[in-house]
This record gives C-alpha cells, structure tokens and sequence, in this order.
C-alpha cells in the first residue's frame, strides 16, 4: 500500500514538473525550489547554465613614485657681459680739476672708452662702471703711465697658479706709455688698461675668496652660503693703498690648511714623476704572482723604517725580485697595510697599491688644485672647536686648539645614498635615541613591503602616527592607496636593534644628516666604508659625544643607563661635513683618499666650462 502511494506521489510530481516547464514565460520563469520554498529568483533570466557573479575587484594600488637622490648637472658658469661704459662716457666731463681728478688726464681720456670691447662676468661689470661713476680717477695710472702699484697687481696675477689658479684668467697686457705728443694717441690705451686690470683684480679678488665655481649648481649635495664681496669697495681700497700684494694675498683662505696644501702645491710642481710606478688597478692575492711585485718590495724597502726593516729586512732582501707572492711576503703586507690604516688582510689591491706607490705626480697635482678651491667654500675662520668630517678618508676628527683631541673612523653614505658637503653647527646628543625614518625609506624600500605586509612595522619595533601625532597600528593602513608622500611619521624606538645604535649627535640641516653611533660595527673593519643611507656613522660614538658637551666618557655612559633622553651642546661648535681626497694632517703633511663619489671629476669638468668661458674675454 505504502509502495503504491509512494508511486502516486512520484507520478503527480513529475506531471507538475513538466507542465511548469511547458507553460513558464522567460520573464517570470521559478525554479521548482523557488516553488517549493518559496521567493522568487535572484538571478538574471538568461543564460542560467554555470554563471556565478563575479568577485569584487581589488583596488588598483597606487604607483610607488620613488623618491630620487640628487643628481649632478653640467655645470653652467656664468656667462660673460660686455661693459656699457655709457654712464662714464655719455656724462658732462670737466677738462681738468674735479675733485676726483685732479689734473683732468681721467675726463680727457674717458671718452676713448666709446666702442671698448672688454667683456667680464656681469657683477664685475657693474662694479667698473659703478665705481669709476663715483670716484672719476685712475686707479693705476700716474704721470701718463702705468705706475707701481699696476706693475705689482699684473706680478701678483702672473702668480696665480701658485695658488691653482689659472694665469690666463687674469691676463692683461701692460701698455708702453708714450711721451709729449704721442700722450694724447696712448691715452686711450692707458684708460683701457685701466679698466682692464680693474676688471681682472675683481675676477682675482672674487675667485680667491669665493672659488671659481658655485658648488650648488653642481648638484643638490652642495649646500654652501655665498660669500659676499664688496666688489666696488675693492677698487676703492686699492685706490687707497700702497700694499697691492698683500691685499690681493690677503683674500686667499688663511687658515694652516689652506697654507699647507700650498706647499704642497709648489712641491709638486718642482718635483719629477714618480721613478717606480705600479699599476693602480693590481689585485694580487697570496700564491698568486705578479710583475708589479718586484716593484712594490723596492718601494717598501726604500721606505723601510727602524722597526720594519728589523722585522722584514732579511726576507725583504733575499726576494726582492721575486714575482711570487708567497707565505713569507703575506706578514710584510699586513703590517703596511696596518700601518697604512688600512684592513691588514694581506690582500694587495688599489688601496694598498696606493698607500705603498702613492698617486701619480698628476692625479696628486689635480686633487690639490680641487682642494684649494673646495676650501674657499668653507669660512675664512674654520673656528675651534670644530668636528671636521672628511668622507674620502671616512674619518671624523674633533680639532681644539689646534690638537686633533680626538680621531675616529666613519661610514659615510652608500653611492646610491651620498653624504652631502656642506657645514653646519653641532645642537645636541640624543641619549637612546629614536630614529625617525626619512619619506625616502619609507617610500623607496619599505612601502614595496607593506603592500604585501601591512603589520611589518608593528613587528618591527616602529612606531607610526599620523599628522596629529596618533599612534595608528601599521597593519590598519591601506598602505597600497600611497605611491609617492606617505603621510604618516614613522619612528624605530629605542633598543638594540635601532639604526642609530645608543646615541646620535645633531645639527639639523635640510639633507637630516648627522652622526650616529651603529649596531653595524663589522662595517668599521673595512677600507671602502661608503655604506649607509647618508648619515656619518661613529666607531667611536660616545668619544665624539664627549667631546663636543665637553664632558668624559663615563659622564656618557652614566646619561646611557638612565634611557631616552637629550642633552644640548652650550659651545658654538662648527662641523664640517666636507670632501677633500687632499687634505693636510694636523702636522702639515697632505695625505690622500680616493674619490669616493667621483666628484673630482666633476668639479674638474666645472672648472673647465669656466675656464672656456672666460678665454675669449681677452
């Protein structure tokens, strides 16, 4: 009985099917389960075979805009102007005895500076035609001809490669004055020797005492104020003195450092090319053999002193002329090499080479004459104390009374991340210090990450925050909806593991650049140190912090135990953040350092540009 009506059932349900599915209208078509529980349909009438709705899309992240370290430019000088002596030649000219000339020779001659070609950077024109409005007499001309003073200002321009100059650039031709009736005939040539000279001792006096070259076009990692120069209150002092020399002297840097590299300079000049010269480019690893070796173990033992010829004078002697760089040479180059300050791996490459061989007479010749230029950015007065950090030798020095107190190796910023040159005033010692993160990270090498790793940072021991200073947990942000300016703070708090290591030492400046102390001290034990984001990082960090506040190590080390803190520097404390692969020692001797950033080069390419300028100027 049960089996028939299960029949029934099963016969009516099929009947209905089919009459449903014969009678429905595409428009309002049911499903049998919408039948039977009811709702109509949610789906679209057609096609109904194996489509599902689409997921959502995911927002398209934002481009990450990078962003760019400096860059370096072609350098552009200055180009030069023609004067337009107009204002001297178009105004009333007395025939004789104005205050400012006495005897008339000066009104009676100025109208020879009609159709006069003398071409000269823009503010020294200026400075010609503005003085010589004011004070209408010659400056180097007396009884109708050039007189002493003139002599001795071409004498000092002639000079001018004792002090890297260039003599071309100050070049002017001194006129043979003429008597009786050929006077009036040579007063145009004298009034235009005149302005002349006046034009090319401007040049000098500017040059000497700002540099040829404006470092900021170079490229943004020059950050140095312009030196201001009076120039027409130049003319007027040399129109008051006897003592042309030692004005035009005076305007050169000052300082021992500048004096030294002179020196060295004219040394260099008077000397002859190295008589042995290895290749720079040697790589020689124990076991290996080599040429060049002989000619290292000559210029070792050439320069051997009392304790290395002890040492090594036997071995020395027996393989002097040997090619093979065997075990008993290796302990002979590891104590140069750490004589040298240099990693004593017994590995001989470019740096060795070059503490052992030195540099060509002309590469040591051409970063002389780029150091002289490079301290006429620098004040006259380098002050004392002063931290004087010098990149090329990835050293850090502390200067007090003329004493170097204080001497520590340094990481410099990476090729891709390069310190800046420039100078500024030491502030403060953060005591375990936080390390605010600069956009350029964030941006460049962490946002990549937090796209795929939002909660990266809260991991990571940083802190984030917004513009109001609100802590905001690192994986609530949409990171990916920010390419370019992230606008949030991030911070590393302290700790072990914090970049800046236990303390860092400010001078604020717009490149957030300063020193630092590094959980990296491997980095130390090596020769190329150009490693780190910009910042200078300390070997020995809590000596310079002492230093600078004036105060002993242990006073640091006590500040150290009590947690984050800040202690303000009280003394005006320049620091020089500088680049010089020249530069004297505190006895006067100029070491060298190789160019690190390949600045050099393009300072040299500066100097050329304005030099070619300047050629024509006749």
């Amino acid at each position: 009985m049960r089996q028939l009506k299960k029949a029934a059932w099963l016969a009516s349900a099929a009947l209905l099917g089919s009459a449903l599915a014969l009678t429905a209208q595409p428009a309002s078509a049911q499903t049998l389960m919408d039948m039977l529980f009811g709702g109509p349909s949610k789906r679209r009438s057609a096609p109904l075979q194996g489509e599902f709705p689409p997921p959502p899309k995911p927002k398209a992240a934002a481009p990450i805009k990078k962003i760019a370290a400096p860059t370096y430019n072609a350098y552009k000088p200055d180009k030069l102007t023609r004067v337009d002596f107009t204002a001297l030649t178009a105004a009333p000219q007395k025939a004789s005895f104005s205050p400012g000339d006495p005897d008339g020779s000066f009104a009676e001659s100025v109208s020879a500076l009609e159709g006069f070609e003398l071409m000269a950077e823009p503010s020294i024109a200026r400075a010609l035609v503005d003085y010589y409005s004011a004070n209408p007499d010659f400056i180097w001309i007396a009884n109708g001809a050039p007189d002493e003073k003139a002599r001795e200002a071409v004498r000092v321009l002639g000079e001018a490669s004792s002090h890297g100059f260039s003599p071309a650039d100050y070049t002017v031709d001194v006129p043979d004055a003429g008597e009786g009736a050929e006077r009036a005939t040579d007063r145009a040539g004298l009034i235009r020797f005149e302005m002349a000279l006046s034009a090319r001792v401007l040049r000098y006096v500017r040059d000497a005492r700002q540099g040829r070259i404006q470092p900021n076009r170079i490229s943004g990692y020059y950050d140095f104020p312009e030196k201001p120069v009076n120039l027409s209150g130049v003319l007027d002092i040399l129109a008051h003195t006897r003592e042309v020399r030692a004005y035009l002297e005076s305007r050169h840097p000052q300082t021992p450092e500048y004096e030294a590299l002179r020196v060295e300079l004219e040394a260099l000049e008077a000397s002859a090319e190295n008589d042995i010269v290895v290749d720079a480019g040697l790589l020689l690893k124990p076991g290996q053999s080599s040429p060049e070796l002989p000619k290292l173990l000559r210029l070792i033992q050439r320069d051997l002193d009392e304790d290395m010829r002890a040492r090594h004078g036997e071995v020395l002697t027996r393989l002097s002329a040997s090619e093979v760089y065997g075990p008993e040479l290796v302990p002979l180059f590891e104590d140069v090499q750490k004589k040298a300050g240099l990693k004593p791996d017994g590995i001989v490459g470019a740096r060795t080479v070059a503490a052992i061989a030195g540099e060509s007479k002309a590469d040591r010749l051409n970063k002389v004459r780029i150091a002289m230029e490079q301290i006429r950015w620098l004040p006259s007065d380098l002050g004392s104390p002063r931290v004087f950090i010098n990149q090329p030798a990835f050293t850090a020095s502390y200067i007090e009374g003329g004493e170097e107190k204080l001497k520590t190796r340094t990481v410099i910023g990476s090729i891709s991340n390069q310190t800046s040159f420039f100078y500024d005033e030491i502030k403060q010692v953060d005591y375990n210090p936080y390390w605010g993160v600069p956009q350029s990270i964030i941006v460049n090498e962490m946002l990549p990450r937090l796209r795929s790793d939002p909660g990266y940072l809260d991991r990571a021991g940083y802190e984030v925050t917004d513009a109001k200073g609100k802590r905001i947990p690192s994986s609530a942000i949409d990171w990916g909806q920010y390419g370019g300016k992230v606008p949030f703070n991030v911070r590393q708090a302290p700790s072990e593991a914090n970049a800046l290591g236990e303390l860092k030492i400010l001078f604020p400046n717009k490149h957030a650049i300063y020193m630092h102390d590094t959980p990296q001290k491997a980095y130390f034990q090596r020769d190329m140190r150009a490693l780190s984001h910009g910042c200078v990082r300390l070997q020995d960090p809590r000596g310079m912090a002492a230093a600078v506040l004036g105060t002993s190590v242990d006073h640091i080390a006590e500040k150290l135990k009590k947690g984050h803190s800040t202690e303000k520097v009280t003394r005006r404390i320049p620091v020089y953040v500088a680049y010089f692969t020249a530069w004297p020692n505190m006895s006067g001797k100029v070491e060298y350092f190789g160019d690190v950033y390949g600045r050099d080069d393009r300072l040299k390419q500066a100097i050329s540009a304005t030099e070619a300028v300047r050629s024509p100027s006749g």
